[in-house]
């Protein structure tokens, strides 16, 4: 079983501005997770953060030695190669597991339509499934993904859906930053909800309420308080 991804009293600052205060998260194997959360709340940092793409001002992230597989809202590839071609060279580089893996990929996100079309002339949507594919291409333990279902029409959805579903396995973990928390209705098991750089809530999802109700429910529990 992996190790955890654990969060202790993380702060981060940039100058004037708390982007995080005091946040003690656990990420765990073998789970579908959520971070969900207001603009500017925290979410996109604490990524940075277990990315490496930025230092914590106070406090420690331990990630353990795992594999990592990133998505990102600006999609990450070679403009110039086509898509055949990206998953070639990513495949390289990252060591994805095998031929057939690939194929799952490029048959769950449609790719194959594409397959020959250099990767910067495609849409938002075709491009949002490559970059998805190039994430998961190795296999990752922790597949992280900042908003998966941005620009995917509703049939790439379900389909992204399914497979999430099947991902999450006792060794194997999807942590996604999103707005759109009813597209994990049914997948969640964990959900974290963020406001103003702490953690306002962190558990499991309650499945008569549904994780987007469940997340509007804790929001206003803090407004109200406040």
């Amino acid at each position: 079983m992996p190790e955890p991804i654990r969060f202790e009293a993380v702060s981060k600052r940039y100058g004037a501005v708390t982007a995080l205060e005091s946040v003690d998260l656990t990420i765990r194997p073998g789970q579908c997770h959520c971070l969900v959360g207001p603009n500017g709340s925290g979410k996109t940092t604490l990524l940075d953060l277990l990315l490496g793409l930025t230092r914590p001002t106070s406090g420690t992230v331990d990630v353990p030695a795992v594999s990592l597989g990133c998505s990102f809202q600006s999609p990450t590839f070679y403009p110039g190669l086509t898509v055949a071609e990206n998953l070639d060279v990513f495949g390289r580089l990252s060591g994805c597991p095998g031929p057939e893996w690939r194929e799952r990929l490029v048959d769950v996100l449609g790719l194959d339509r594409v397959a020959h079309r250099p990767a910067g002339t495609l849409s938002g949507g075709w491009q949002q499934k490559l970059d998805l594919a190039l994430g998961f291409l190795k296999r990752p333990t922790y597949a992280v993904l900042d908003e998966p279902f941005n620009d995917l029409d509703d049939v790439s959805q379900r389909r992204l859906r399914a497979f999430l579903a099947e991902y999450c396995t006792d060794d194997r973990t999807v942590l996604a930053v999103t707005h759109h928390v009813a597209a994990f209705d049914g997948l969640l098991d964990r959900l974290t909800v963020f406001d103003h750089g702490e953690v306002r809530y962190d558990g499991s999802v309650d499945a008569d309420v549904g994780a987007h109700e469940q997340y509007r429910s804790v929001l206003d529990q803090g407004r109200n308080s406040s």
